[in-house]
């Protein structure tokens, strides 16, 4: 349920009505937008009558929101949410480019391609220092001290810093060295997880699950913003069915229906939509047509010896190449890119 107040209404009748809604046990989540002010109201409202709202000073309308998400669904926010981190704008008019290593893997090997990534065009620096690995054998990160690596490269070159958090206990790790938290395509209905992230004040990166729809990340989302972090950002970074001749299958279409069913941003990630270094520009620029925010890409100094994932890693020229073809493609829609 959202309630809508009237143009004119106070702030002394904004908190009574959110008052009032307390008190009947609700949680609310004000709006204030350029003109008006909505407030988000979570919890079972099918039995609240609301007329017992509607008759409350500086109150226009109230009205039922129908789906399943409500602080994510556009009935709470017509207009699109920008979140900004140190002057990167992720919703707005620029097309942010994310780049960087799956694997943080050395100081000089981070340093070196935060140089590439700041050259190119990008905004900000990815890479992983705890990663989840399908094998137990394989190269699981370097922990503490990759986010430390993470950290100062980013920072050397004035880049933000993004990376994934595997479970609860790395939270407040992240919060000391990272600017943006990811939570990974098999974490992305750890919902215990996402409670925790819902009380941080740093923005999110929520990746769609191997197999979710686009209404379970939506409602992934949910408990992120029900907890009161409004800053999450959606990825699609592809999904599993039945083909054989990609990694994963790069859903573009779910970029436009995000758009149009959420307020919140949406990225795309190729690198991992297809896993394979040939397809990732082609779909690359297919997601900047398809309208997302930002395209996170993986990039490395020395890809056919990377320690992890080398075979869906861009080398430095490709990237080169690809960020003025992106420009030009941004341009047509009335975007820019860098």
């Amino acid at each position: 349920m959202i309630v809508v107040m009237k143009e004119s209404a106070t702030e002394s009748q904004i908190r009574n009505v959110t008052q009032k809604l307390n008190d009947l046990g609700y949680d609310v989540h004000p709006d204030r937008g350029v003109n008006q002010t909505i407030l988000g109201v979570v919890g079972d409202t099918r039995s609240l009558d609301s007329r017992i709202l509607e008759i409350l000073d500086g109150v226009t309308e109230v009205l039922r929101v129908t789906e399943p998400y409500k602080l994510a669904s556009r009935s709470f926010k017509p207009s699109d949410t920008i979140i900004e981190i140190q002057g990167v704008k992720i919703g707005g008019p620029e097309v942010i480019v994310i780049a960087g290593p799956c694997s943080v893997e050395s100081e000089s090997q981070i340093h070196e391609i935060a140089v590439l990534v700041r050259k190119t065009g990008g905004k900000i620096l990815r890479g992983g220092a705890f990663k989840p690995r399908t094998s137990p054998y394989s190269f699981q990160g370097l922990g503490v001290k990759g986010l430390k690596m993470m950290c100062e490269a980013a920072k050397a070159n004035h880049l933000v810093s993004i990376s994934e958090v595997m479970e609860i206990s790395q939270i407040e790790l992240m919060e000391q060295y990272i600017d943006i938290i990811q939570v990974g395509a098999r974490n992305m209905q750890n919902y215990s997880l996402l409670k925790e992230l819902g009380h941080i004040q740093k923005p999110v990166v929520l990746k769609r699950g191997l197999s979710a729809r686009i209404e379970e990340m939506l409602m992934a989302a949910e408990y992120i913003l029900s907890g009161g972090n409004s800053q999450v950002i959606f990825c699609e970074r592809g999904i599993r069915t039945f083909e054989t001749y990609t990694r994963n299958t790069m859903d573009i279409s779910a970029i436009p229906v995000v758009k149009k069913r959420s307020h919140l941003p949406i990225i795309a990630d190729p690198s991992h939509g297809i896993g394979l270094r040939d397809k990732i520009i082609p779909m690359a620029r297919a997601a900047v047509a398809a309208g997302a925010d930002g395209l996170m890409i993986e990039v490395h100094n020395d890809p056919d010896n990377a320690l992890s994932d080398g075979a869906q890693s861009l080398y430095p020229e490709q990237l080169e190449q690809l960020i003025p073809e992106l420009r030009a493609i941004a341009k047509v829609i009335g975007r820019t890119i860098g």
